[in-house]
């Protein structure tokens, strides 16, 4: 399925859907100039909110850009029709909320770069697909064998495309089988199929909008210690467990981050991740929020937006006030519904967590130890980590409802702000990740934060 071929562009995606996909390729062309014109006008913003002067394209995020464009159209092109059922809240089996998202990262130019997977491969393996895949479990010799929290037993579960290019390269690693399971929205985090308890944490080698995705040793290390620590804390929000991390030692002994795993534990059945909440429902192709407005709140999406609003700062504000800033962005927070109504947040995946120190000590509370970025040294960064993700969040579900419903975005900001918080409601502007800057910098992964008008202010 897969091959050395560069990633694709539109043209030679094109080319490859003739050949081998006859059946997408029609669909493909009309959804291309709206692709095209989607992460143009993506880029435009971001330029302007990110107040990017002498713009000039370097060849790698041009090419990135171009991928994105590819992936987008062949995503909006190999969606299913509304199946015209019941509304997909209420289905006693629950479609795969995960692949409901076929745009990706609602501001980010790059939302559909995958660098490194060919057009088959990104059939083969993408969420948005709808598709599933068959893992690779690894014999690794004990002496090798790294692993973490509870601890693992020496067998590794790597990803199908990466199997293919690391196993030549090590004879001594054994493959014993394999294990299927579904692509979360990260596409390389999984739901395997035989165990709805656990979430696997992969390696892939691929860019992925700003980052090469594979498991770090920090990684393996911070994820069971601080994920444990977090819910030792007094919360209204549940984070799941990052129960276990595995990795093959190199020869020097360290953990291969492109050999490695984590298991996480997997939210509920019903747990919807909020990005989710704007993907269209496979019952009429309405956003799926709209399922929960008309259930429960007589089809009025400001009085949603007040309650969602209020489930989504509640918990990570109480964390904030020990010095943990969650990176609660739409992929990471997962949120229930009772009767159509906000219930319970969830939070999953550490890796952008920030964490003060001196502000838990203050507290009386011993931080955990941590490896890498995730001890902050600037005493803001926790509260700009969560308020940047947060302002994304918000403005996906205030543009996203402004346009099904009519309802006009500044009442739509006015019920967000509400339940928002002084912390978020006092300030003139709003941070937000700066991700055009980083991918045009010397180091893309640096993070940097542009700042945009306040909209949940009364001065608005």
């Amino acid at each position: 399925m897969s091959s050395a071929k560069a990633e694709p562009d539109p043209s030679s995606t094109s080319r490859w859907l003739a050949r081998h996909r006859p059946d997408l390729h029609a669909a493909y062309l009309r959804e291309l100039p709206g692709a095209r014109d989607e992460i143009q006008r993506r880029l435009a913003d971001a330029i302007n909110r990110e107040h990017i002067i002498g713009y000039a394209t370097s060849a790698r995020f041009a090419a990135e850009l171009e991928n994105s464009v590819a992936n987008l159209a062949l995503a909006r092109a190999n969606q299913p029709a509304p199946d015209g059922g019941p509304p997909a809240l209420t289905r006693p089996v629950p479609p795969n909320w995960e692949q409901l998202v076929v745009d990706g990262h609602p501001l980010h130019p790059g939302c559909r770069t995958r660098t490194g997977l060919t057009t088959a491969d990104v059939l083969a393996y993408a969420p948005e697909h709808h598709t599933t895949v068959d893992l690779v479990q690894v014999e690794v010799p004990a002496d090798r064998w790294h692993t973490t929290g509870a601890g693992l037993p020496p067998l590794l579960h790597l990803h199908p495309w990466q199997a293919a290019r690391v196993l030549p390269e090590h004879p001594e690693l054994r493959p014993v089988g394999t294990r299927s399971a579904r692509p979360l929205m990260s596409l390389r985090t999984l739901a395997p199929l035989d165990d709805p308890s656990l979430h696997l944490k992969t390696a892939v080698d691929v860019q992925m909008t700003s980052a090469v995705r594979t498991v770090s040793p920090a990684a393996l290390t911070n994820g069971p210690t601080l994920t444990a620590f977090l819910a030792s804390l007094q919360s209204p929000l549940t984070v799941l467990r990052e129960l276990a991390g595995g990795a093959v030692r190199t020869e020097d002994g360290q953990p291969d981050r492109r050999l490695a795993v984590i298991h996480r534990q997997a939210p509920p059945a019903h747990a919807i991740p909020v990005a989710a909440l704007s993907a269209p429902s496979p019952a009429d192709g309405a956003p799926l929020a709209c399922e929960a407005i008309k259930s429960g709140y007589g089809g009025d999406p400001r009085e949603f937006l007040t309650d969602l609003t209020n489930v989504l700062v509640t918990g990570p504000n109480q964390l904030l006030d020990l010095g943990i800033g969650l990176e609660a962005h739409g992929q990471n927070t997962l949120v229930t519904l009772a009767g159509g109504r906000p219930d319970r947040l969830y939070y999953r995946d550490v890796g952008g967590i920030r964490v003060d120190p001196a502000v838990l000590r203050r507290k009386g509370i011993a931080p955990p130890p941590l490896h890498g970025d995730l001890t902050s040294a600037d005493p803001d960064e926790p509260e700009t980590t969560l308020h940047a993700a947060l302002t994304v969040v918000l403005g996906q579900l205030v543009t996203t409802l402004a346009g099904a419903t009519g309802t006009p975005p500044a009442e739509l900001w006015a019920a967000c702000a509400r339940t928002a918080g002084d912390r978020l409601t006092r300030r003139d502007t709003l941070p937000i990740k700066a991700t055009t800057t980083m991918r045009l910098a010397a180091d893309p992964l640096e993070p940097r934060w542009a700042y945009i008008p306040n909209p949940l202010t009364d001065r608005q």
